[in-house]
């Protein structure tokens, strides 16, 4: 995870000034009966218990209408009201904290005695017993609250920016040539990624850009990446998309994505971005600046690029239509000619009749081919792309009589070196699979 910063306590949100001190240090105290005219004497005001609570609570809730406190619970109670009572405590000092009902049915977590945690409120008193207290309105487990309270807090400043505005959204190409990832090149997210980019559509070509997705410089590093793939696009050959992202893991394992310099590449970045961070439940600050968040890796390859067996049956589809608006318009030059031909002004004329029905069959004839010549030109031409998918399908290699060999762990095998006399492998056939073994290699 990146280094965080400790933040202050309390945080400065609203007018928190600290109340005036009742009594100076270093002033000297006054006589005030010395000091008062002769004749006359001064007493100090003089407060009912009620009114002199109301007067400090005034005072309280005016200097501290909302402060971040951060201790372990104790004493804890859970009334059937659904207010909860507790005391927060440090290792000098406790504090008496309420959380009313109202506020307590949003809570995701239990609390309990011994759990330290942040908690978000007022200060006030409770006048009837003239209880000073805080007023909880959030309360966080303390480890994990202070990634959240972080997270929140960055979510707000970018949001303020207009980092998050659709205005900024680039749209995604429906047919991309080029897609680069930016993952770890050893995670299972980057494995599906390709298994289902070369699975849905193979024409497609990947460029990889490895980084380290969490720990301590992961956020440097993925944005270091993002901005190298930008130079790649410009100066070695045009990106389509980028897919920035990894597989699940906690709020900790996925904080690399939560940090302002990611947040801040991913907007500058002139390549459109699919965000694709941990599981579906999971988002991330990545996932609101970037062009389009994708619940998963699995998910953004499946977004990023259409599905083969689709468009096979899309130009099925146009080849038949094709087809049929021909024939339709043949089978109507047929109609229109049959309705020419047999009417008594071309009946009468014997002679006319003879020389204008040759004619129209010669242009009949000229009008047939021509229109099968186009059918044919774009049947081939149809066929041509068909044949093009095909030929990139790695099961027409094997139906050629070509094998791929794995090693017992799965993987390609392509030179004798990487396996050993008596070792076993798996030889994979287009109808089947062999096991066999190393009896010697050849260079």
């Amino acid at each position: 995870m990146a280094e965080m910063r400790e933040l202050p306590f309390p945080f400065e949100w609203g007018d928190e000034r600290d109340p005036e001190p009742l009594e100076h240090e270093g002033v000297d105290e006054v006589d005030e009966e010395a000091s008062a005219p002769a004749g006359e004497s001064r007493e100090p005001p003089l407060y009912t218990v009620s009114q002199l609570n109301a007067r400090v609570r005034e005072l309280l809730e005016l200097n501290f209408p909302e402060v971040w406190v951060e201790g372990e619970i104790s004493n804890f109670r859970h009334y059937a009201s659904g207010h909860l009572y507790f005391t927060l405590k440090d290792e000098g000092s406790e504090l008496e904290a309420v959380m009313f009902q109202s506020r307590a049915a949003y809570l995701d977590f239990r609390p309990e005695d011994g759990m330290g945690v942040l908690a978000l409120g007022a200060l006030t008193i409770y006048e009837r017993r003239g209880k000073y207290q805080l007023d909880v309105r959030r309360l966080k487990p303390a480890g994990l609250g202070k990634l959240q309270l972080a997270f929140e807090r960055l979510k707000e400043k970018l949001k303020a920016e207009g980092l998050f505005e659709a205005i900024h959204k680039k749209p995604l190409p429906p047919y991309p040539e080029r897609i680069g990832i930016i993952t770890s090149a050893e995670g299972a997210a980057i494995r599906d990624m390709l298994s289902i980019l070369a699975r849905r559509y193979p024409p497609v070509e990947v460029r990889v850009f490895p980084v380290k997705v969490q720990g301590e410089g992961a956020a440097e590093e993925i944005a270091h990446a993002i901005e190298l793939a930008n130079v790649y696009h410009r100066r070695e050959e045009p990106l389509d998309v980028l897919i920035v992202g990894r597989g699940g893991g906690s709020l900790e394992d996925l904080w690399a994505f939560n940090e302002e310099v990611v947040a801040r590449a991913i907007f500058r970045s002139q390549v459109p971005v699919i965000s694709a961070v941990g599981h579906e439940v999971d988002f991330t600050i990545a996932d609101f600046v970037a062009d389009l968040r994708a619940p998963t890796p699995s998910a953004a390859a499946e977004l990023v690029v259409p599905d083969r067996t689709e468009l096979q049956m899309r130009l099925g589809e146009w080849v038949r239509r094709l087809r049929d608006g021909q024939r339709a318009r043949l089978d109507d030059l047929r109609m229109r000619l049959r309705m020419a031909t047999s009417s008594y002004a071309f009946r009468r004329p014997l002679r006319a009749l003879r020389d204008a029905h040759q004619a129209l069959d010669q242009l009949l004839t000229g009008a047939v081919r021509a229109q099968q010549g186009r059918i044919l030109t774009t049947q081939r031409h149809l066929e041509g792309l068909l044949g093009r998918l095909e030929a990139v399908n790695p099961l027409a290699v094997l139906r050629r009589g070509y094998s791929l060999v794995e090693d017992a762990r799965g993987r390609p095998v392509t030179s004798s070196q990487q396996v050993r006399v008596g070792e076993r492998i798996r030889v994979r056939l287009h109808k089947g699979r062999l096991r066999c073994e190393v009896l010697e290699r050849e260079e």
